[in-house]
């Protein structure tokens, strides 16, 4: 399976903008992205996608593949299809990649690539809740599984509820897992998902992995106990560093 990893980079943010460009002991953080995702073995091609002069500008300097896109694109999924269509290349999967995860670790990668036989049309990963504190965090997204490993809902509440148990107690009871945002698709389901309309349960979740799941598309979700840290505010970087010295 041919696989092109994408990087969508946006300049605007309304927490943190420029954040692409955020200084983490002398790289940036989209340097520190890219230099990790070009180390996976599984993957053919890597290319960043923006909207921006600036970040294009440093992907020059940093010797990355570059496409410009459209501004108003409102998810990275977007992005990535647009940058797809514009490198003018056929690849069996799109790999988005986040850029605002500076601990990406290549096996991550590659341990993701994986599943992509040409039969799962698009996947994600995940990792086990291994406290009380982070599965009752509103800002870390759960998933709920069949028996085959894909995606029944996400949520940004703790389900299932464990009736007649303390909840501090839930995570030694029942593996709960949270999302680890990186998605590969099959480029024929990334088409197509880019023409869904918002749906009901997406916009009630802010979680547009629900629009695919109303529409009927199958995500497998992958296990992974790489912790990759995502940047969101600027203070993140204070944190990020800290552990970039614990390590």
């Amino acid at each position: 399976m041919s696989v092109l990893a994408i990087i969508p980079a946006r300049y605007a943010s309304t927490r943190f903008p420029g954040k692409p460009l955020a200084n983490i002991k002398g790289k940036s953080m989209l340097q520190r992205v890219y230099e990790q995702t070009i180390k996976a073995k599984k993957i053919d091609e890597v290319l960043i996608a923006t909207d921006d002069e600036r970040i294009a500008n440093h992907c020059k300097e940093i010797g990355a593949k570059v496409i410009i896109t459209a501004v108003h694109h409102p998810s990275g999924t977007d992005r990535c299809f647009e940058a797809y269509q514009l490198n003018n290349k056929k690849f069996d999967y799109v790999l988005n990649v986040q850029g605002d995860e500076p601990f990406l670790d290549p096996e991550q990668i590659n341990s993701l690539i994986n599943v992509c036989d040409g039969h799962v049309e698009i996947a994600t990963q995940m990792i086990k809740c291994q406290d009380s504190i982070v599965l009752f965090d509103k800002g870390e997204v759960k998933i709920i599984l069949n028996t085959n490993k894909e995606a029944l809902y996400f949520s940004r509440n703790v389900i299932p509820f464990i009736k007649g148990m303390d909840q501090g107690e839930w995570h030694k009871h029942y593996d709960y897992y949270r999302h680890v945002g990186m998605y590969v698709y099959r480029t024929d389901i990334l088409e197509k998902i880019t023409q869904l309309k918002p749906s009901a349960l997406e916009l009630a979740e802010s979680l547009e992995q629900l629009r695919w799941l109303e529409n009927g598309y199958k995500i497998k979700c992958v296990e992974t106990d790489f912790d990759s840290h995502c940047v969101d505010t600027p203070e993140d970087i204070e944190k990020v560093v800290r552990l970039m010295d614990i390590k």
